[in-house]
């Protein structure tokens, strides 16, 4: 998925550097909506899985305050390094889906439509 995502976002960037005034920005804009859609779903199910396995990392932490044992420390350990990358990928999506917004704005500019978003 991040690949996919990664390509997906310099295939706009290279659409929106191009001079092609033959391009149909109505269509593009239509087919990067579906886009937007598809990624700003997948943020959403790993924003809920992430939230849901930091919750579980952060119970076994409080069950092995009371119950310690060798083992659990161990399940805490791995809980903890499997919610890095989890966190990693779910940080690659968010920022992804805003640059998209980013570029929906650039394909409204095109067009000559939508407003201008200046950042700071």
């Amino acid at each position: 998925m991040a690949e996919r995502i990664r390509q997906y976002l310099a295939y706009v960037d290279q659409l929106l550097e191009s001079e092609d005034d033959g391009m149909d920005w109505e269509k593009e804009m239509q087919k990067h909506l579906v886009q937007i859609a598809f990624f700003a779903h997948e943020r959403f199910i790993h924003l809920i899985v992430t939230v849901l396995f930091a919750l579980l990392a952060f119970l076994v932490f409080l069950y092995t305050l009371n119950n310690f044992s060798v083992s659990m420390l161990l399940l805490i350990a791995a809980l903890m390094i499997l919610l890095i990358p989890y966190i990693k990928h779910y940080y690659l999506l968010e920022n992804s889906v805003q640059r998209m917004y980013e570029q929906y704005d650039q394909m409204q500019q095109k067009v000559g439509t939508g407003f201008v978003c200046k950042r700071k």
